[in-house]
């Protein structure tokens, strides 16, 4: 299903790395090539935002009295003004976004046309929309202004109006590579992108952290800001007809037996099948923002706003005092400092960003080669030398290397063996649910059957009366 969007964006293969680095290593001295070859490959210091988010289980400090039914697999929790993580679970474990993975659409594709533009759709702007997509009701042959077709993203999540707007930004891959690079330059590198729309496709991947980051940047945007806060809207049906569209955020607008959360300023849900609820809300109290990331709670339908609701109302009381366990970086392109090596994730790896602030920045390839590049001018007269300290630094990269993937064995045992307890987990939760079910549903039964037994045997017993007054009655007339 992945060709159908074309092809992602890859890392360049391990191959090509490691010659960028040993042609490097032969024309650095000995001391900076063997700093890089005993470089732990995936440390905890390399973590976007800080060790810490990197993590298993929950991490804060300086506060109490986190709400304790929070099922999701994964979940952020950060000050939306100075991007301090407050709290975290899980942060960076990559998981299926769902249509939250449209606020990077939003970020990448918003700027582009002016609202009041107008497009013609044609049935070729619908023909790749996945089957069992989320749908506003676009229809081929009526013209919509970009305001609209927004409203179509934003409110009801509609896959029809993101495949409109990619088309008009020339076409579906053109959109997907313009999103993962937006993603890198907010250091977004957790997430993978296949489709524009955050539907369910093989390697389509984000992160709890990655996703605040999206919120986070989009709602500096007063268009972004305005959408996501909308409630309803009028959209065309064609002629002077339209309908009116609803927002698909239940704590926005109050749906499905909850209440509107005081404060709420928006952002983005996401349901599949497959990668259950995921949402990213954020809330203003007494001029203070607060986003937070929740992602595929083990409840409800309704399980993801409420985890939402009670991070935000730790954030605003008890948490007020937390201390920052992290940070949300800033894009490259906004003065963000680069980012470095990550851990791997799912067996794959990943490229993530700078550590605990006033760790050191591991150079880049790009960096190394154009050392590489003005050192091979001075190779001629310095020859024999740098081939010693070549080998020298080359058998230290060997054992460096192969401690590094003794590591990653381990850190990928570990992860598997965590990620088995957690399905684990989750299916006895499951099956605890179904036991309880049947069980309820067995108590209700015999509840009932008494209640029958009961009803019988009143009028059996009335039955029995009115036969004895009747023979009474019979020896009397006799």
């Amino acid at each position: 299903m992945g060709a159908v969007y074309g092809p992602g964006m890859r890392d360049s293969s391990r191959l090509t790395r490691r010659a960028a680095l040993g042609l490097t290593a032969a024309a650095l001295p000995l001391s900076a090539a063997a700093s890089l070859s005993t470089a732990a490959p995936a440390s905890a210091a390399a973590a976007i935002g800080g060790e810490r988010l990197i993590r298993h289980g929950i991490q804060v400090k300086g506060a109490s009295g986190l709400p304790k039914k929070l099922t999701a697999r994964a979940w952020v929790l950060a000050d939306g003004e100075s991007g301090e993580v407050l709290a975290a679970y899980d942060a960076h474990r990559r998981l299926p976004p769902a249509s939250t993975l449209k606020m990077l659409f939003a970020d990448t594709v918003l700027g582009k046309f002016e609202r009041a533009a107008r497009h013609k759709v044609t049935a070729a702007d619908l023909a790749d929309i996945p089957a069992g997509s989320s749908l506003v009701g676009i229809r081929p042959g009526i013209t919509y202004t970009v305001d609209q077709l927004w409203q179509g993203v934003f409110l009801r999540s509609g896959n029809d109006a993101v495949h409109v707007l990619a088309h008009m930004n020339g076409g579906v891959p053109r959109t997907v590579a313009e999103m993962q690079a937006k993603a890198a330059d907010l250091q977004a590198l957790d997430t993978h992108v296949v489709s524009p729309d955050g539907f369910d496709h093989e390697g389509q991947l984000s992160s709890a952290y990655d996703l605040t980051l999206f919120a986070r940047h989009g709602l500096k945007d007063d268009d972004f800001r305005g959408y996501c806060g909308t409630r309803t809207a009028d959209f065309p049906a064609g002629g002077k007809k339209t309908f009116q569209i609803q927002n698909t955020d239940r704590l926005l607008t109050g749906a499905w037996g909850l209440g509107t959360y005081q404060g709420l300023i928006g952002v983005k849900n996401g349901y599949t099948s497959h990668a259950g609820n995921t949402f990213t809300g954020a809330a203003t109290r007494g001029g203070r923002t607060l986003l937070v990331t929740v992602m595929h709670p083990s409840t409800g339908s309704n399980a993801v706003y409420e985890e939402t609701a009670a991070l935000l109302d730790w954030g605003f009381g008890e948490g007020s005092s937390a201390q920052a366990v992290g940070l949300l970086v800033d894009p490259l392109s906004e003065g963000g400092a680069k980012a470095g090596a990550n851990p791997t994730a799912a067996g794959k790896p990943v490229r993530a960003a700078a550590g605990a602030p006033g760790s050191p920045a591991a150079p880049s390839t790009w960096r190394l080669l154009e050392g590489a590049a003005g050192t091979v001018a001075l190779l001629g007269a310095g020859a024999w030398t740098l081939r010693r300290r070549w080998k020298a630094a080359t058998a230290t990269g060997v054992e460096g290397r192969s401690t590094g993937v003794d590591g990653r064995r381990a850190a990928d045992e570990d992860r598997r063996a965590g990620d088995g307890g957690q399905r684990a987990g989750d299916e006895g939760w499951r099956a605890g649910e179904d036991g309880q079910r049947a069980a309820d549903e067995g108590r209700q039964a015999a509840d009932e059957g008494r209640r029958t037994g009961g009803r019988r045997r009143r009028a059996a017993g009335k039955g029995r009366r009115r036969a004895g007054g009747a023979r009474r009655g019979s020896g009397e007339g006799s």
